[in-house]
């Protein structure tokens, strides 16, 4: 027997899904956006709340590292920005978001 295209869809379209049919369709959606919201967001916001703590810690003689790759020594702090101090009497203000992460004080 021969098939002709149009009448197989024809045929397949005649019959009528079941209601569950839509909530069964929408499942995939919902596990999608699980497994997104577990691997991906859950994980970032965490990451981003540790980060905010941290720039909110920071205080005068910490050792810290900025996005730019800067390391140095934070001299004065103030409510938006952070004064670092990168080398003998080079000092770089920044804001205090620019702040990557704090390095541990050496111990001497």
């Amino acid at each position: 027997m021969i098939y002709f295209f149009p009448v197989t869809l024809a045929y397949a379209e005649g019959g009528a899904a079941p209601a569950a049919a839509g909530f069964a369709s929408m499942v995939p959606l919902l596990i999608l956006f699980a497994i997104f919201y577990f691997l991906l967001i859950r994980p970032q916001q965490k990451k981003a709340k540790e980060h905010n703590d941290m720039v909110a810690r920071l205080q005068k003689g910490d050792n810290v590292i900025t996005n730019g790759g800067l390391h140095g020594r934070v001299t004065s702090v103030g409510d938006e920005t952070v004064t670092v101090e990168v080398a003998d009497g080079v000092r770089v203000k920044v804001t205090r978001d620019a702040v990557a992460a704090r390095k541990p004080t050496p111990s001497t």
